[in-house]
């Protein structure tokens, strides 16, 4: 998938991938998801923001999640 909204640049924000070059970090986006918030609330506080920017941030997560190895609780 190529990412038209996700930008990363190494004088912005630490090189950390956001919004269209806005320094909304795409992790925030995520956050606020996996707190609950819905998608017109998110819009709502942040109106720099536009519907295809957290869908396009859940997918950037959703592939960089693929790529890493993370440390996993097994089940007791």
């Amino acid at each position: 998938m190529e990412f038209v909204r996700i930008t990363t640049s190494p004088d912005k924000m630490g090189g950390v991938p956001c919004i269209r070059d806005l320094r909304f970090p795409v992790a925030t986006v995520v956050a606020m998801i996996a707190d609950g918030m819905t998608n017109d609330e998110i819009l709502r506080e942040h109106p720099d923001l536009e519907l295809g920017d957290i869908s396009e941030a859940l997918h950037h997560a959703a592939l960089a999640v693929q790529e890493r190895k993370l440390p996993l609780r097994l089940p007791a």
